[in-house]
Formats: C-alpha cells, sequence, structure tokens
C-alpha cells in the first residue's frame, strides 16, 4: 500500500499562571484498519475502535513530526497536507515497483 494518512487534533493551551501559550497535540492517527500491519507495528501503533463506531484505527502517542520522520526513514513522502477545525492532515506516499 503506498499511502499514508497521518492525521491529529491540536488544543490551544494556557497555563493561568504563566503567559504563555503553546499547542497541544495528540493522540496521531496513522492508519485505519485496511493498512500495512507491518508498518504499523514498525511505528508502534495500536489499533483502537472507538465506542459506536463500526471500524478500527491505528493510533501512537509520537507526535505528527516523530510520525513523519519515521515513515520518511522507510521511504515515504509527503504529498499533501491540510488543516480541517482542529485537525491536521499528512497524506504520505511511497513509490513501490509495480511489475505488470
Amino acid at each position: 500500500m503506498p499511502y499514508v494518512l497521518v492525521s491529529t487534533q491540536i488544543r490551544l493551551v494556557t497555563f493561568h499562571k504563566l503567559p504563555t501559550i503553546s499547542w497541544e497535540t495528540g493522540p496521531t492517527m496513522v492508519g485505519d484498519e485496511y493498512s500495512d500491519p507491518a508498518i504499523m507495528n514498525y511505528l508502534g501503533a495500536r489499533k483502537t475502535t472507538m465506542l459506536g463506531n463500526n471500524f478500527s484505527e491505528y493510533h501512537v502517542d509520537d507526535s505528527p513530526r516523530l510520525v513523519l520522520d519515521k515513515l520518511e526513514k522507510i521511504g515515504f513522502r509527503v504529498v499533501t497536507m491540510t488543516g480541517v477545525g482542529q485537525t491536521l492532515v499528512w497524506c504520505m506516499y511511497k513509490e513501490t515497483d509495480c511489475i505488470t
């Protein structure tokens, strides 16, 4: 499977005693129930099914940057990235050798 979708939700966090604002991310979603098990194992992902959903997703505790770095090491590259509300999504692609 040459495509992987990586996504996370971001939240703005303010600290009441400090004049600091930071972003909190996570967890990072790295695949669905049809994702390549070898890649999910490499990322250390766990397969979960949220209550009420009839599908499963793979999640990791790593930040998206760490996930993107790991996928780049095995040949994936970012094709596109977008933000939808508080969700960030990266589409990654890996060239495969096709014999037809």
